[in-house]
């Protein structure tokens, strides 16, 4: 389901349509239907399942950091600094492109600080939780706890 994520261009429309469908393999793995009227909550405390969102989510961050870190000029490395700037610009708002939910989350410094490998690994679980857009409570004490590990491992 999730084969070649690292490279998808997460919108909230995809997201939604990811979610429904894992919470729909869920309910099978256990059997259930709709009208049984179990929460998605118990269901994923059930089947212990991480959230496809967080996963993809992950796997891009860490695709992102391996791009950012290749030294010679190879065409992963220059698809994702490509700016299209022949003809005229369709009509609408612009395509959502694979880099812009590294900028929105990190700025247009990504690539450099992507450079320290292991500072790009600590900086990721709370950046990811805010990337794919949580706003239940507990999703907040996560990104606060993420910071707070992140203070404590450095020296």
């Amino acid at each position: 389901m999730t084969y070649g994520c690292q490279t998808w261009s997460m919108t909230k429309a995809v997201g939604q349509k990811l979610r429904v469908a894992q919470r729909a393999m869920e309910r099978k793995m256990l059997g259930l239907k709709l009208t049984d009227k179990i929460s998605c909550k118990e269901i994923r405390n059930k089947t212990q399942v991480s959230d496809i969102a967080q996963y993809i989510a992950k796997q891009k961050w860490k695709w992102a950091g391996h791009v950012a870190r290749l030294q010679d000029n190879r065409w992963t490395l220059r698809v994702t600094e490509w700016q299209p700037r022949n003809g005229k610009r369709s009509r609408g708002r612009q395509a959502r492109r694979w880099r812009d939910d590294i900028v929105r989350t990190m700025g247009n410094t990504w690539t450099r600080e992507a450079k320290d490998k292991e500072e790009w690994r600590r900086g990721a679980e709370g950046l990811i939780l805010q990337w794919i857009g949580w706003t239940e409570p507990e999703s907040s004490l996560l990104i606060e706890q993420g910071r707070l590990r992140q203070l404590e491992d450095l020296p």
